[in-house]
């Protein structure tokens, strides 16, 4: 078992940053690729970004490339979200999530572990 612990959500105004990140205890965090998912209401969860084992390569979302960054420093078991240029459209609940294999990142089937998720907010 993975057990994943999101932080940093809030309430930010339209330009802003704010930095999520997501800790993880149970088993070695560095066998998992980590993944960030978002959901916002009335809508379905969708992918944002993930990093592979080592955080040597990400991938994202195109609705957030150039402005989310994905990283990862294992020797805290952490997973991070930097998120910059918010829009109100990125409202949403914010979920880290884990997997084995760097295949099929956005859907959800393939990820094993879920954390609580961390509202995020962004006021126009």
């Amino acid at each position: 078992q993975v057990q994943l612990i999101e932080s940093g959500g809030g309430l930010v105004q339209a330009g802003d940053s704010l930095g999520l990140s997501c800790v993880a205890s149970g088993r070695t965090f560095s066998n998992y690729v980590m993944g960030w998912f978002r959901q916002a209401p009335g809508k379905e969860r969708e992918f944002v970004a993930a990093i592979t084992w080592g955080g040597s390569t990400t991938d994202y979302a195109d609705s957030v490339k150039g402005r989310f960054t994905i990283s990862r420093d294992n020797n805290k078991n952490t997973v991070y979200l930097q998120m910059n240029v918010l829009k109100p459209e990125d409202t949403a609940v914010y979920y880290c999530a884990a997997k084995r294999t760097w295949t099929r990142l956005s859907s959800i089937k393939e990820y094993d572990y879920w954390g609580q998720g961390t509202q995020v907010t962004v006021s126009s």
